[in-house]
């Protein structure tokens, strides 16, 4: 055992203390820095989180082909110029493990293990208006008693496992990406279905195409993809890296996506035809999501222009895949490019070009069920297998609090209210929830459309900063208003419906779940828009919240 797996180990079992200034949800990128900011501050804080250590996402998803697709000297923390000049990235986009080790790293020498309890749920949170305190019960048995209950659950955290009736009676074994476990596991040989061709879907894909013995792919929806280019970095690119952390630092906070990168500055309607190709070829050959975060922020909103890129990419795909009726099958037609979310791949397409690998169109003929010998389609075929994966995704931005029971003023529901409609106050709180702070949570960019480091440490800094505020005016309570949240729901919905992204389906509007009311799940203002709005909304003594 490490010492670090020791120190998670023994920070699981429960202190004697049980009230706290703060009660964190999440040992994740967000909960760690939380943790960091309010301990710095000298208040008490403890952190639940329900895996055995750190690491919140890529605690989780360590599945085959598991990959950060932001480059890693803008997926990290910007508190600390001395840890980044410790840290060595290995690559451009580092794999699971690395990404894990890193925010181990930082978990260490930060000292931060020391507060928090793993192996932990929170099942219920209370407001009690009586004491302006929060109760919080952990499936352990315990509860805490805090002044703020601060959320960093994740986004993609709440996965979608019991998808199709039957699974229960599979004779082989079944995996959700998610929730891969720690020991191997031996697909050489075996027959596998993967079901699912998002992102996660497109990694494992991969991947294992040649390490099993038969790879059957069920496919809803195609997807656009950019081929990733992943170069090991040198110790002269990490120097230039390390040297330039001020200004990076700085860089992200203000583009669209929380990049180093942002929209070409020229309206594309004033570019010929020679220099838009020259734009996408030099993009494309950037491999990175630069191609749909940098190209032209038209490809939003002008369906001329979304049109344009997509048959451009449709191209690109046309040249790999060369089989017509593969390229029907995997070349998107019925939506525009970047109204889904974008993956990143390596060879993706050239796995279908396999012997061993076949594509089953459940658009065409949906999954049934399972059977205990595999996966029965609606055209009455069972699709005999050994394993089956799910890369079937996630209840996104609602869904890690909606399965926590919290109850706010006047003993209101939160998962009540989202089932009925998703709204925040700026993504940072709900009304009707004194005292509870959200991060990654609906209504902000970092509901998806962030580069998740740079948009969580924001709100990190803004809460840290409110709570500050309070102490320092000696408020007790702190609550949105109705009108700043009515407010706020008004504004992103009217920038998200001037996109094309609410004309698609998909998980980002929340498609993916039956039933979920259908809203835009994250801010599409901009990264660097969003942050202005909360600093103004700071520097007017926070006006749309109400102290008490």
């Amino acid at each position: 055992m490490t010492s670090s797996t020791a120190a998670a180990v023994s920070a699981t079992k429960p202190g004697n203390t049980t009230e706290y200034d703060a009660v964190i949800i999440g040992a994740g990128v967000a909960g760690l820095y939380q943790l960091y900011r309010l301990r710095e501050k000298g208040y008490k804080v403890r952190v639940i989180e329900a895996g055995s250590n750190v690491g919140g996402t890529w605690y989780w998803n360590r599945y085959p082909g598991a990959r950060v697709d932001s480059q890693a000297y803008v997926y990290q923390y910007w508190f600390s110029e001395a840890l980044d000049k410790e840290w060595n990235w290995s690559e451009r986009f580092p794999a699971q493990p690395e990404t894990e080790s890193y925010l181990n790293f930082v978990a260490d020498r930060c000292d931060l293990r020391k507060d928090i309890t793993f192996n932990t749920r929170v099942t219920r949170a209370t407001f009690d208006e009586a004491t302006s305190h929060w109760t919080i019960e952990t499936d352990g048995g315990e509860t805490l008693k805090t002044q703020f209950l601060i959320t960093c659950a994740g986004m993609l955290s709440a996965p979608l496992t019991s998808t199709f009736p039957g699974q229960e009676t599979f004779k082989g074994q079944v995996f959700h990406t998610a929730r891969w476990p720690k020991e191997p596991v031996d697909l050489a040989g075996k027959r596998v279905g993967v079901v699912g061709t998002g992102a996660t879907g497109i990694q494992v894909i991969q991947t294992i195409a040649d390490k099993v013995g038969h790879l059957k792919v069920f496919q809803r929806t195609p997807q656009y993809i950019i081929p990733m280019r992943n170069p090991k970095y040198t110790d002269a690119d990490r120097a230039a890296q390390k040297a330039g952390f001020a200004a990076m630092r700085e860089r992200v906070q203000r583009t669209f996506a929380g990049f180093d990168y942002d929209f070409h500055p020229r309206n594309v309607y004033e570019m010929s035809q020679e220099e838009k190709r020259q734009v996408l070829e030099e993009l494309w050959a950037d491999g990175s999501l630069a191609f749909w975060l940098t190209a032209f922020v038209e490809v939003f909103f002008d369906p001329k222009v979304n049109d344009e890129v997509s048959e451009f990419v449709r191209e690109k795909m046309r040249q790999r895949l060369k089989d017509p009726k593969l390229a029907e099958k995997l070349i998107p037609t019925t939506y525009g490019f970047g109204t889904h979310r974008v993956p990143l791949e390596t060879n993706y397409l050239e796995a279908y070009l396999r012997p061993n690998v076949e594509i089953v169109d459940v658009k065409e003929s949906p999954i049934v069920c399972v059977t205990p010998e595999g996966v029965k389609t609606a055209d009455g075929k069972v699709h005999e297998l050994d394993i089956l994966i799910l890369a079937t995704g996630f209840d996104a931005g609602s869904g890690a609090l909606t399965r926590i029971d919290i109850h706010g003023r006047d003993g209101r529901s939160l998962k009540d209210e989202w089932n009925k409609e998703i709204r925040t106050a700026m993504g940072l709180m709900v009304h009707g929830y004194p005292n509870m702070f959200t991060t990654a949570a609906p209504l902000a960019p970092s509901a998806a459309l962030c580069n998740m480091t740079t948009c969580l440490q924001q709100q990190v800094d803004w809460i840290t900063d409110c709570i500050g505020y309070m102490k320092a005016h000696d408020h007790k309570v702190i609550e949105a208003t109705k009108t700043l949240q009515d407010q706020w729901v008004e504004h992103h919905d009217d920038v998200a419906n001037a996109t094309l992204v609410t004309k698609t389906d998909s998980w980002y509007m929340g498609s993916n779940v039956p039933g979920k009311p259908r809203r835009l799940l994250s801010y599409i203002g901009g990264v660097g828009t969003y942050r202005q709005k909360c600093d103004e909304v700071a520097a007017k003594n926070y006006e749309g919240f109400a102290f008490s």
